[in-house]
């Protein structure tokens, strides 16, 4: 509602109030100007993808496309064929499913608004979503580096401790050991996050240097001094990821050196295999999040990060179904069970449908 400054008439036919229009309006101009470079302004920002690569956007589209797909199913499958098959129902493969839970929905953070990108000539995304997008991004990873660690230790439990495994990793550990990974990951970067929505950012509809809301190149735009929040957010990402890849070069150190005393040189070679496989997910994980994230600044590395990235956005998520469940006989031989059920559920159906449709044309 409008409103109106009054002002009484000095006229001798008139005793009653005019508004003064001009003198209204000018004040609502002074309360809807903009004051200053808040945040609140920049109501949006605009993704600048990957430039090099605007002239084959359809063919990057179709290969992105088929990675996430690809990637959904795998880890789909591991989710379902553990939750459906009792012979799986071991710690190992717990964490497993915990896994690739936290690598759909990485991959969906990011993914579905990069592929529409590709599809429109506006790549712009609001900033509440571009928030929202930083939040569940460095959350779900933080929480995807200490289950890593967990797992890692859960191996080495195993292999070397294998009198004392039931015990210590029983169903409740477990449980509480998974809620821990994911509110480790759910609580520490909801401070950064705060802060980062709080800053001024200097232009509206302002391009971020990357194809999803990064950390790095969001402190980019600020037009304030940033180096307090990118020296916490290198303590953070220190403290994750360096601590748990302690762990986890710990765990598996100790797995080879008890693979070199197994007795058969069979017995080690499958061994080494399993565990070569396994390293070299890990150090494509941890290695490009250290170059990333594990710096005091963040903000001058805005055109190199999108590349470092997409293998932690597509190459790992891709690759640890394959890896770490896959490859495994006993997976193998619950997922044909599973589609044997389903393929033998859909055919008695299918043999109901034309039975009764039969009896009703009769």
């Amino acid at each position: 509602m409008d409103i109106l400054f009054l002002k009484p008439i000095e006229t001798k036919k008139y005793n009653a109030f005019q508004p003064l229009e001009g003198k209204h309006l000018l004040l609502r101009k002074i309360i809807t100007a903009p004051r200053g470079n808040q945040s609140d302004g920049a109501a949006e920002f605009v993704l600048a993808g990957f430039p090099n690569l605007n002239s084959t956007g359809a063919e990057v589209f179709s290969l992105f496309l088929f990675i996430y797909l690809l990637t959904l199913t795998g880890n789909m499958l591991i989710v379902g064929v553990v939750g459906s098959d009792h012979r799986l129902q071991t710690p190992m493969y717990f964490f497993l499913a915990n896994l690739s839970c936290l690598e759909i929905l990485i991959t969906s953070v990011i993914i579905p608004k990069m592929l529409s990108n590709f599809l429109s000539r506006r790549h712009t995304i609001s900033f509440a979503a571009c928030i929202t997008q930083f939040y569940f991004y460095f959350f779900l990873g933080a929480s995807e580096f200490l289950l890593l660690a967990v797992m890692s230790v859960d191996r080495y439990l195993a292999i070397c401790r294998p009198l004392h495994y039931p015990l210590l990793m029983n169903g409740a550990v477990c449980f509480r050991v998974a809620l821990a990974c994911w509110m480790g990951g759910l609580l520490p970067v909801l401070g950064p996050t705060v802060a980062v929505a709080l800053l001024p950012f200097c232009r509206q509809g302002a391009v971020v240097q990357h194809f999803f809301c990064d950390s790095g190149p969001l402190l980019h735009l600020a037009c304030t001094n940033t180096t307090r929040l990118e020296e916490a957010d290198f303590v953070l990402a220190f403290l994750v990821i360096v601590s748990s890849l302690s762990v986890t070069a710990a765990s598996y150190g100790h797995i080879v050196l008890a693979v070199l005393r197994i007795p058969s040189a069979s017995g080690r070679q499958k061994a080494f295999s399993t565990c070569t496989s396994h390293l070299m997910v890990v150090t494509l994980f941890y290695g490009s999040a250290i170059f990333l994230y594990v710096r005091p600044s963040q903000s001058g590395s805005v055109d190199t990060n999108w590349s470092v990235t997409v293998v932690t956005t597509f190459v790992t998520p891709l690759l640890n179904p394959f890896i770490y469940a896959l490859r495994n006989n006993q997976v193998k031989e619950a997922l044909k069970e599973m589609f044997g059920k389903v393929v033998t559920k859909l055919l008695q159906q299918s043999f109901l449908g034309d039975s009764l449709r039969k009896k009703t044309v009769r």
